[in-house]
């Protein structure tokens, strides 16, 4: 009797050491630590550290927006040629999974990292997207989030979205959330945050041994509902935040009040994260906020539409152009190489860009690839697209380093602001009637 106490006491003591083995490493996984603040503002650059995966990410950093995992149009083969460990950390929505391959077959392969050959990246699990996976606030209910796939639309429920977080094993996953349009009324905006709270509860509460969980916080176009939100959602036990309900109808002028209302609340030592802010204006808004990850959607509504990220970044990096061929093609930041005037354009996109396709290719191939309907178009173009936008949070990184992210926020504004004139008038000199 008092051998078969002995090893039940053993059998105890081992999983009580499993366990705790199990909470250390979940708390090493993911590392955060702020490096350098900006003097003024919210603005700063840290370290994210995957242990489990020997990476190292500084932030402000952007997260590669993936189909079912991959950038929509660059290979596992192409990654290659993108900057690293930059390029490391790729997001995607668990709701592209949802037709095939089914949770289980996902579990048995090892989590997405094996099911796509990718054991040295990073994966980011967000419910949402600005692709794919779209929040459609008006189904959801106290039950579930609702959201519009190419499969149709989903009511998703806590425990059905962990089942989906234990199967595809992120590094990082955010907790459910009912993201809502600015346009909706003041009860169903109290709503959201009321069932995004509950929902976080329940994926505390069902959360795997392994991944690090972001904590959803929402509230619509209401600076009260951000900001309870904020404070029940930092009582809780997370390793980060992730700002949901931006790019639903919300107006940039307003957003920089609502990112401070919420950031101004969080810890200071943990990471956040962000969904819906795109353009480069948005990206230095949210920075001056305080956000640390964001997503790369632009880059993907560039590519698909034949744009070219050439705003300059460098003395050596920059885009050479006729300003009056360019007007009608250019608004300081990118240039549309459908156009006819690159037909026989034999530069670079970017002279001085070390990227793949700058080292090997042609305005004038890659139009006449998109002219024909070539899917290596937007290959190239994405991977362009994709260097460009990494190194203009490179230098985001060392502006703030430096003390002088506010000084570059305000030049690029202005300078963009100045060519967009600049173009206006050429374009209505282009058009007016010679006299």
């Amino acid at each position: 009797m008092q051998q078969t106490e002995l090893q039940q006491h053993n059998i105890n003591k081992t999983q009580t050491q499993q366990q705790q083995f199990n909470t250390n490493q979940e708390k090493t996984n993911m590392k955060f630590a702020v490096k350098t603040w900006c003097k003024s503002g919210g603005a700063r650059v840290g370290l994210l550290q995957l242990s489990s995966l020997g990476i190292e990410i500084e932030t402000p950093a952007l997260m590669l927006t993936t189909r079912k995992g991959l950038p929509a149009f660059i290979s596992p083969d192409h990654l290659s040629f993108l900057p690293s460990p930059d390029s490391r950390l790729l997001q995607f929505s668990p709701m592209h999974f949802m037709e095939c391959p089914d949770l289980k077959t996902i579990s048995n392969i090892g989590g997405v990292h094996r099911l796509l050959g990718l054991q040295g990246y990073g994966f980011v699990a967000v419910p949402r997207d600005s692709i794919l996976s779209l929040p459609e606030g008006s189904s959801s209910n106290k039950n579930g989030a609702s959201f519009e796939t190419p499969c149709g639309r989903f009511l998703v429920k806590p425990l059905e979205y962990m089942k989906m977080i234990s199967s595809m094993k992120p590094d990082l996953w955010v907790s459910l959330a009912d993201e809502v349009a600015a346009s909706v009324t003041v009860k169903r905006n109290k709503a959201s945050v009321d069932r995004t709270i509950t929902w976080l509860d329940a994926c505390i509460s069902l959360k795997p041994s392994d991944g690090a969980l972001f904590g959803s916080i929402v509230g619509g176009c209401s600076v009260e509902e951000r900001t309870r939100c904020a404070q029940e959602v930092a009582k809780r036990n997370v390793s980060g935040y992730y700002i949901g309900g931006f790019g639903l109808g919300d107006s940039i002028d307003e957003r920089s009040t609502y990112l401070h209302a919420v950031t101004d609340l969080l810890p200071k030592e943990k990471p956040r994260q962000v969904c819906g802010l795109g353009l480069p204006e948005e990206v230095l808004q949210g920075i001056a906020a305080g956000i640390d990850l964001f997503d790369s959607t632009y880059i993907y509504h560039l590519t698909l539409e034949g744009f070219a990220l050439i705003f300059p970044l460098n003395d050596k990096c920059k885009h050479k152009h006729d300003s009056q061929l360019c007007a009608v093609t250019s608004d300081y930041t990118k240039i549309n190489l459908k156009a006819t005037i690159y037909r026989k354009d034999t530069s670079r996109i970017v002279e001085g860009c070390t990227c793949y396709t700058c080292q090997n290719h042609t305005k004038a191939y890659i139009n006449h690839l998109l002219n024909v309907h070539e899917m290596l178009a937007q290959i190239l173009l994405e991977i362009h697209n994709t260097h460009h936008y990494l190194s203009f949070f490179r230098l985001i990184r060392e502006a703030i380093t430096e003390g002088k992210f506010e000084e570059f926020r305000q030049n690029f504004i202005q300078n963009r602001r100045r060519h967009l004139l600049a173009a206006s008038h050429s374009t209505y000199e282009q058009e007016s009637p010679m006299r």
